[in-house]
């Protein structure tokens, strides 16, 4: 088991730092700034995070002495040996938290359900604290980011075509008009640019339409 340590998290050389899902920063002393990073540990914490799938909040890590004392936490803490974490349960469901993190190969546990947060450590195998409550219902299905599921919407798909097609018939009509007070050689090409401004026009009023009909037949089949 390979422990190291630093008088400050910035100190530790970016090669050497394996660990994908968190930062020096993330396990060094919330007070001090000082890190001991124990390799066994650390393993074991990018495994849960690889099993879970899910982001881990790192409420503590590495607690210097001095820390220690400030923070009222017990003299012998695990902490102090760098090979305890006490996570967040925001996002995670404690029975499911606390099944991987033994699978892992975590020994200690600790829950406190009234401050939120589950502390793991490499033992020796002791568990105390209050039993987290049962969720009443498990987290729910992640959806698509909103940008997602304005890309399929087929009223946007109608909406975007109707805005653009109106920007083009703006746009001819102001040529048509530069031209008609500034470019007499070429007035031919006036009417002709006529007829462009109505052929945006039309595929601005056929965008408008399909815009219409989905949001109709979405609200039929319950999907407003």
């Amino acid at each position: 088991m390979t422990t190291m340590t630093y008088k400050h998290w910035r100190d530790v050389p970016e090669r050497s730092w394996r660990w994908k899902n968190f930062s020096p920063a993330e396990i060094a002393c919330r007070g001090t700034g000082s890190l001991r990073i124990n390799e066994e540990a650390l393993d074991k914490l990018q495994a849960l995070r690889d099993q879970l799938g899910r982001p881990l909040i790192v409420r503590s890590a590495y607690r210097s002495p001095a820390h220690n004392r400030a923070v009222g936490g017990a003299p012998h803490s695990k902490h102090l040996d760098g090979t305890a974490f006490d996570i967040a349960m925001a996002n995670h469901d404690p029975a499911a938290f606390e099944a991987a993190a033994r699978e892992v190969g975590f020994l200690g546990f600790g829950l406190y359900p009234r401050s939120g947060f589950m502390h793991v450590d490499l033992g020796p195998a002791r568990q105390w604290g209050e039993r987290f409550p049962a969720r009443p219902v498990p987290f729910a299905a992640e959806t698509p980011p909103a940008r997602e599921v304005l890309a399929e919407s087929r009223t946007m798909k109608g909406g975007g075509a109707a805005g653009v097609a109106t920007l083009g018939a703006a746009g001819v009509e102001v040529a048509q008009n530069v031209l008609a007070e500034t470019q007499t050689a070429i007035l031919p090409l006036v009417p002709y640019l006529d007829t462009l401004r109505w052929v945006f026009i039309a595929v601005a009023l056929a965008g408008i339409a399909v815009a219409i009909y989905a949001r109709i037949d979405d609200w039929k089949r319950g999907l407003r």
